[in-house]
């Protein structure tokens, strides 16, 4: 027997969308804060859709360099991926404040992809969880 949940709110059409992503370590800083903490603060204050941060467990960039964190390596510059998706005006009017973060290295990709918005209700939690009796 199958389990079926109550089916959530429908999603809005999906509109296009572009998605960047910025790979940086993280240990790489910003004025004493997570660069890549950085980053979401700023996609924020611009207003973009949405921005989150993933912390990889195994990687390299232009150095050639492994860096993981299984427990024999004592690495702790593991690379982050900060994944920002909305309009492509809107995300390419935030590349500018990448050029000044990004001063000390990094890497950024861009691309297209179709954006859904799935819209909880008006009480923050998700349609038919987290209801209260």
């Amino acid at each position: 027997m199958t389990d079926h949940a109550a089916p959530g709110p429908a999603p809005s059409v999906g509109s296009p969308a572009l998605r960047l992503t910025v790979v940086v370590g993280e240990q790489d800083a910003w004025h004493h804060r997570p660069l890549y903490a950085e980053i979401v603060h700023r996609a924020r204050a611009a207003g973009l859709a949405g921005a989150s941060a993933f912390r990889g467990v195994e990687g390299f960039g232009a150095t050639s360099l492994i860096h993981t964190q299984r427990l024999l390596s004592l690495s702790e510059e593991l690379p982050v991926a900060v994944v920002v998706v909305d309009t492509e005006e809107r995300v390419r009017a935030f590349l500018p404040q990448l050029t000044e973060l990004l001063a000390g290295g990094g890497l950024v990709t861009l691309d297209p992809c179709e954006m859904i918005a799935f819209r909880g209700r008006a009480d923050g939690t998700a349609g038919g969880e987290g209801t209260h009796g």
